[in-house]
């Protein structure tokens, strides 16, 4: 089996925190191909092209070291926070394919709520591109823990007066961690325009197909920060959007990961998810970075 700097390709999780930590901030110098193996030619596709050259330089700061340097850690908290993740010369883009993909309710598949905007932008490259940045790909694949896929991506905004959510789970499908969300902020974020908050760890409790409890709002926490931001979570875990007092500009994208034994399942509610993109690729951990590959059509 090929290795690279100390990481097993082909999905094996035999990765020190060292190792990871070495991926996660976009140390090695790695291509991508949808053959599976690594290629140092530059026959990658023009997605591929837009996610791997700004790590020659870019890299990605993370809320708290231990995050990115003990992964048990990552797995109790059922939730990573990566800060600067998107490279900044890509906002003004990302914003501008939010806004010109913003799709009125009754073109979804399913209506959408009204306090919020929502944006049919799937098949937009640059969001692509967003979907594919490596650091949060080596997240995903380490919660997840075995072959992945993008399964979706859409666009929401809370509006002024709107936005709020009782805390709640999304809910893995077949096992605890098999799906996994991120949300990518295109603009700063926090209490004033309506901010995720979520309970660290609760992905774990014991009962997590039960509502949320009154008292879990205690335990909630409120996120932070600056656009380009991603906040990475189990899909167990209680989460919420909060009300948008201000009426500021909250743009992000909502995306969806789910392990590979799903797929089936995910192609029978597609169309009732309004998914529209290519959702054949696959993603090995804990080196989803450095191992893509395609499934035959």
């Amino acid at each position: 089996m090929n290795s690279l700097g100390g990481f097993k390709l082909a999905g094996s999780r035999a990765a020190t925190p060292n190792h990871l930590q070495g991926l996660l901030n976009g140390k090695w110098p790695i291509n991508w191909s949808h053959s599976g193996v690594i290629q140092n030619d530059e026959s990658m596709t023009k997605v591929v092209e837009v996610c791997a050259k700004p790590f020659e330089e870019h890299q990605c700061e993370f809320e708290s070291e231990a995050e990115v340097m003990n992964p048990e850690q990552l797995h109790r908290d059922g939730n990573a926070l990566l800060r600067n993740l998107v490279p900044a010369a890509w906002l003004d883009d990302l914003r501008s394919a939010f806004d010109a993909c913003v799709t009125p309710s009754a073109r979804w598949s399913v209506p959408r709520g009204p306090d919020w905007r929502h944006s049919m932008l799937d098949l937009e490259p640059k969001i692509q591109a967003v979907c594919r940045l490596r650091a949060m790909l080596a997240v995903v694949g380490e919660l997840i823990g075995e072959r992945f896929f993008l399964a979706q991506v859409e666009g929401r905004e809370p509006l002024m007066g709107g936005g709020h959510q009782g805390l709640h789970r999304d809910f893995s499908a077949r096992r605890p961690g098999d799906t996994v969300n991120v949300l990518v902020f295109f603009d700063d974020y926090g209490p004033h325009n309506g901010a995720t908050r979520f309970v660290p760890g609760s992905h774990l409790d014991g009962a997590v197909t039960t509502p949320a409890a009154p008292e879990d709002e205690s335990r909630s926490m409120q996120i932070s920060g600056n656009a380009g931001d991603a906040l990475v979570f189990d899909a167990n875990l209680l989460h919420g959007a909060s009300l948008n007092p201000s009426g500021a500009r909250r743009r992000t994208i909502l995306i969806g990961y789910f392990a590979e034994p799903l797929y089936s399942t995910h192609l029978e509610t597609a169309k009732l998810r309004s998914v529209r993109m290519d959702t054949n690729e696959r993603f090995d951990p804990p080196s989803a970075a450095v191992n893509v590959s395609r499934e035959p059509a």
